[in-house]
């Protein structure tokens, strides 16, 4: 009678701990997965054979009483996603809190998440900070980016690459062009890329290039005292 919150690689395969490998091979009887296809492949890289079912945004509302039930009736259960710790910006919240509702014990794992390495690997201050996520598509965007903007501490952001230039103007054009920033694309994996600068010299930098791969976009605080030089890697 157990939920195990197991972060499985961002990108690099071997970014996963021994302690994850044992509670996928040895401590579960079904892993519950964002994609059974991503997380089938990361199972087969390390021969683990587990029992796979779907928990995703398209269908969390239907099966997280139905699962937490099955967990409280004596079922061990690992939830992954398809990259990064469980629970940030995904559903996984939902089936925790039914968890912890119904006295099902938690239980999560240390391991890989993308906007701790982001935010050391800026540069920007990283003694206080606040974790954004995904900014709203639509409804309440503008309000989010001018609370985001006046905001003392250092902001960590995930963007998809397509709206990457488009959140960097918005950020640009309600804070300052000025503004430090860092862009931390496709983290461990082989093209991993980090551009650091101002806003208006990131925008600049991807205006001419595709943008591809998961984003993290950190962005100095207002009055903001510690800072990166302009530099890519």
């Amino acid at each position: 009678m157990k939920l195990y919150l197991v972060p499985t690689p961002i990108g690099n395969l071997e970014d996963i701990t021994l302690r994850a490998l044992r509670v996928l091979r040895e401590e579960v009887d079904v892993i519950l997965a964002e994609d059974t296809r991503t997380s089938g492949n990361l199972l087969k890289h390390y021969e683990i054979s587990k029992p796979m079912q779907a928990f995703h945004l398209n269908n969390e509302h239907v099966v997280v009483e139905r699962i937490a039930e099955r967990i409280a009736n004596g079922e061990r259960m690992a939830l992954v996603t398809d990259a990064g710790t469980p629970a940030i910006s995904d559903p996984g919240f939902m089936l925790v809190r039914e968890c912890i509702r119904r006295g099902v014990e938690v239980e999560c794992l240390p391991g890989a998440t993308a906007f701790v390495p982001a935010l050391v690997n800026s540069g920007l201050a990283a003694d206080h900070f606040i974790f954004e996520g995904f900014l709203p598509h639509k409804k309440g965007r503008q309000t989010k980016i001018r609370q985001i903007v006046e905001n003392e501490y250092t902001t960590i952001l995930y963007e998809s690459p397509f709206r990457l230039v488009k959140t960097l103007e918005q950020l640009a054009e309600a804070a300052s062009p000025d503004r430090k920033v860092s862009v931390a694309r496709e983290l461990t994996k082989i093209h991993e890329e980090n551009v650091r600068g101002t806003l208006d010299e990131v925008i600049r930098y991807f205006k001419q290039k595709e943008v591809k791969g998961e984003i993290v976009i950190v962005l100095e605080g207002k009055d903001g005292s510690n800072s990166s030089e302009s530099t890519t890697e």
